[in-house]
């Protein structure tokens, strides 16, 4: 989803009094699936919109932005490690770092 979709979405979802976080990339090290300003809105039923790259990177963003919606209420800024187990799936992480900004809109 582009930005442009990504903020019509999250006003569809405000107007449906819908809980979400957005989360958005703010660094990349390395090797990422995305490049900084990718945006993924997470509902408080775990519903995606957008991507920040898939696999692990996006489970760790899904579990930070529930924590956020659910229980701090509070934004929270998350690093993203994809170097763990570097070459011991067949290849399939892609051996960078990334920082992600979680917030409950």
């Amino acid at each position: 989803m582009t930005n442009e979709e990504i903020f019509r979405k999250l006003t569809e979802l405000e107007s449906k009094g819908i809980a979400v976080c957005l989360a958005t990339i703010v660094r990349t090290l390395g090797s990422t699936p995305r490049e900084a300003g990718a945006k993924m809105i997470v509902c408080a039923d775990g519903t995606t919109y957008g991507s920040v790259g898939g696999g692990c990177g996006e489970n760790q963003v899904r579990s930070a932005a529930l924590r956020c919606l659910l229980t701090t209420k509070t934004p929270e800024l998350i690093e993203a490690d994809l170097t763990d187990d570097l070459g011991t799936k067949g290849g399939d992480v892609c051996g960078g770092r990334m920082w992600l900004f979680v917030e409950p809109l």
